[in-house]
């Protein structure tokens, strides 16, 4: 299982890579591959500003439908857009080309919040 030291992780699945007062999130190796194949990504909230915990989208694989969380609060900046036509590539290449959204952070202090690539690893038995 893949989980690259260089990213955040929150307990419900999500990977964070900060870049300054940006973030990119998605979901990780262990999520994509708990899920299946997905099928379909939504995730209508771009322009919007969200609290950490909100629903800012939803993934569906063949066999479920999973809310995706806000790890951090922030406005979506950005929706990957090549997902609406290629959902796979979240089971391909979820730390790169499977990202959803991009952030701009509101309250740095959440940082503290999140995982790093060990605590994510104990979390899901890696």
């Amino acid at each position: 299982m893949n989980i690259p030291a260089t990213l955040k992780y929150t307990e419900d699945h999500e990977w964070i890579k900060i870049d300054g007062d940006y973030a990119l999130v998605g979901v990780t190796d262990f999520a994509q591959s708990e899920l299946g194949d997905i099928v379909y990504v939504e995730i209508e909230t771009e322009g919007e500003e969200l609290s950490k915990g909100d629903v800012f989208g939803t993934v569906e694989a063949v066999k479920t439908v999973s809310d995706l969380f806000m790890p951090l609060s922030g406005t979506v900046e950005e929706v990957n857009g090549d997902l609406e036509d290629a959902p796979e590539t979240v089971n391909q290449d979820a730390y790169e080309k499977g990202w959803m959204i991009k952030i701009k952070l509101s309250d740095s202090s959440e940082l503290e919040d999140l995982l790093d690539a060990d605590k994510y690893s104990e979390l899901v038995g890696a």
